[in-house]
């Protein structure tokens, strides 16, 4: 059994910790060991699923860096399908050029100014727009541009979420859906209407 880490004032934190959602009503699960130093975040997570009318069966993997600032400057993806596997990267440098490579196709863009990327059936990755943009403690709408990573077959593009402030947590329109999302005082999602909810 682990003993959790110390803060610098000697106290027990939470971090790193080990997160786990279960899907709503499809058999899929996430989880993910995150780390935190300040609004620098790692993080490495798998999703496993069985086929539905969502999608086939699969597994994947990732590994996700972000600067200090919370802006994400690396990820890695790993997806295994019935058919086989597929793997992609994409990296963003300091002047905001993000770079994917998927081992045969090789794309540069700026993405409409991403500085965050979202993974489609992944509570995970909406935490990093919320921390950035402190709306775990009620900030204004924002709209979000992010690298959109659709996990069946690893394509990329460009998107906008938005995220804006509601009575009953942070709603979220997103390009596959508009739902609402509750999250705890570190801005990790506890409940994502209609998608998962921690465990």
């Amino acid at each position: 059994m682990s003993t959790p880490a110390s803060d610098a004032t000697g106290s027990a934190s939470p971090w790193p910790a080990l997160l786990t959602w279960r899907a709503v009503d499809v058999p899929r699960m996430e989880s993910v060991r995150v780390q935190l130093s300040g609004r620098r975040i790692k993080a490495s997570g798998r999703i496993v699923a069985a086929e539905c009318t969502d999608h086939p069966a699969f597994s994947a993997s990732y590994d996700l860096v972000t600067d200090e600032n919370g802006v994400t400057r690396r990820l890695s993806v790993r997806t295994t399908l019935a058919a086989g596997e597929r793997h992609m990267s994409l990296t963003r440098s300091e002047e905001g050029i993000w770079m994917s490579d998927n081992g045969s196709n090789h794309q540069r863009s700026t993405f409409g100014g991403a500085l965050d990327v979202d993974v489609v059936f992944s509570p995970f990755f909406n935490a990093l727009p919320i921390r950035r943009h402190d709306l775990q403690t009620g900030a204004d709408d924002v709209e979000v541009p992010v690298v959109y990573v659709n996990l069946i077959d690893l394509s990329i593009g460009e998107a906008t979420v938005v995220y804006s402030s509601a009575s009953d947590g942070i709603h979220v329109l997103s390009p596959r859906s508009s739902s609402s999302v509750t999250v705890d005082e570190d801005g990790f999602v506890l409940e994502y209407r209609g998608l998962a909810s921690r465990i």
